[in-house]
């Protein structure tokens, strides 16, 4: 059987092979790879025909190559041209690259990972087989993009930076995007027969847009390195906080910040320890025409609080220093508007750290009540309603502080929650 995967991003093993940087982000997709090739060894005759696209850059040539697995075994993989950077734009010409990989590859499966990437609706339309193409769901730009103010104030929403002007990216610039990527979702599952989700969450919405479709639970695999080691109370730094992002408002950041002063109120030696793209740039002019407008707000709730010997920004992690940072926090903190299935909720769970998260989207299907601190979040009715931002950054720091002060029941739940990941991402 021929199976090609659509991915959005180059995976580590080629990028290693073309000599390229190697991006981190989606490692589950590796795990998953890992998995077909363990199942092509021991079940020769019913082996798959691995094939694998991601986008390049505008300006290569479409890419061919093969990832040489051993002397039995190797992967075709093709560079379709896409500017990534721009994901809200759908570009006819990546049909024409799309078509020559089909046609070259000539699978019998298609398989996308991700609804919201032109690249997959382009897939989609010309295999032009709903019955043989499937679509796996990662977030749900269409819905979440309802959320992505987060209850921000208007004068927030409203503000635009040097920096925004330049990338054409205010906050309003930036829902918009996810609410035209939303597009591209709605059309390419409305043009499949099979799509793969792990929620409630997703599985309500494709019941919705396509009702003939096939919905199949799959449940994701985690990046290697998250199989193995513990959390320990002993261990770790008390009263550490973790966030795996907060780069723009839909993660949560600025409640987090709001909850901060409430939290150190009853644990003064509390630290938020914050991965991922940092909004902060290099002192002086130069960095301050590099900053957003969201991270202007952040940085002016920092100092209004003064919290700037609190929080600390750590820019892109590899998975083992994501690992790290895990293990070293007192909790882990996801403080999201709308998400579907965080993988970073995954990883902390499966490895014991104790959790504090917001009850939105599909969280509720990942982690269940006696599993986590889960308090009550956004929610769509009261978007408009800035008095919200307080409200639910109370109840934030509420499940926070509750989870520092009840020893005995923190651990159970990060024990049981340890359980269920271990099951939910079972490789």
């Amino acid at each position: 059987m021929r199976v090609l995967w659509i991915c959005n991003i180059m995976l580590p093993c080629i990028a290693k092979k073309l000599g390229q940087e190697v991006n981190n982000k989606e490692g589950w997709i590796t795990g998953l790879m890992e998995a077909v090739l363990a199942h092509n060894v021991s079940h020769t005759e019913k082996s798959v025909q691995l094939g694998i696209a991601f986008p390049i850059s505008m300006e290569q040539e479409l890419l061919h190559d093969v990832l040489v697995i051993n002397q039995d075994y190797d992967v075709p993989f093709y560079g379709f041209r896409e500017n990534v950077l721009a994901a809200e734009h759908y570009d006819i010409a990546l049909e024409k690259d799309m078509k020559q990989i089909l046609a070259h590859f000539k699978p019998d499966i298609v398989h996308c990972f991700g609804t919201e990437y032109p690249h997959t609706l382009a897939a989609v339309k010309c295999f032009g087989k709903p019955e043989h193409t499937l679509v796996g769901i990662q977030g749900l730009c269409r819905v979440c993009a309802r959320g992505y103010m987060a209850n921000l104030p208007k004068k927030i929403q409203r503000s635009i930076t040097f920096r925004d002007i330049v990338r054409k990216d205010t906050l309003f610039m930036q829902q918009q995007k996810f609410e035209t990527r939303g597009q591209w979702e709605l059309a390419a599952i409305q043009g499949t027969g099979h799509v793969t989700g792990r929620t409630e969450f997703d599985k309500y919405w494709v019941g919705k847009w396509n009702p003939k479709a096939e919905y199949h639970l799959m449940n994701e695999i985690l990046r290697a390195e998250f199989y193995s080691g513990e959390w320990s109370l002993e261990k770790c730094q008390r009263h550490r906080m973790f966030i795996s992002q907060g780069d723009y408002p839909l993660k949560g950041m600025h409640y987090i910040l709001l909850a901060l002063p409430r939290i150190l109120k009853h644990y003064p030696d509390a630290q938020v320890y914050v991965a991922g793209n940092s909004l902060f740039r290099d002192k002086g002019l130069k960095g301050r025409l590099k900053i957003s407008a969201y991270g202007v707000y952040l940085e002016k709730l920092i100092k209004k609080y003064q919290l700037e010997d609190k929080v600390h920004f750590l820019g892109k992690l590899s998975a083992s220093q994501m690992k790290e940072q895990y293990l070293k926090s007192h909790v882990f903190v996801c403080a999201s508007t709308l998400e579907n299935s965080p993988n970073s909720l995954g990883e902390a769970m499966i490895l014991g750290v104790p959790v504090v998260t917001s009850d939105v989207g599909g969280i509720p299907t990942i982690i269940k009540q006696d599993e986590g601190y889960i308090f009550e979040g956004f929610s769509i009715e009261k978007a408009e309603d800035e008095s919200e931002l307080m409200v639910i950054a109370e109840r934030l720091s509420d499940a926070v502080c509750q989870c520092f002060s009840d020893k005995v029941n923190s651990l159970e739940k990060a024990r049981k929650a340890r359980c269920h990941a271990k099951k939910t991402h079972d490789r």
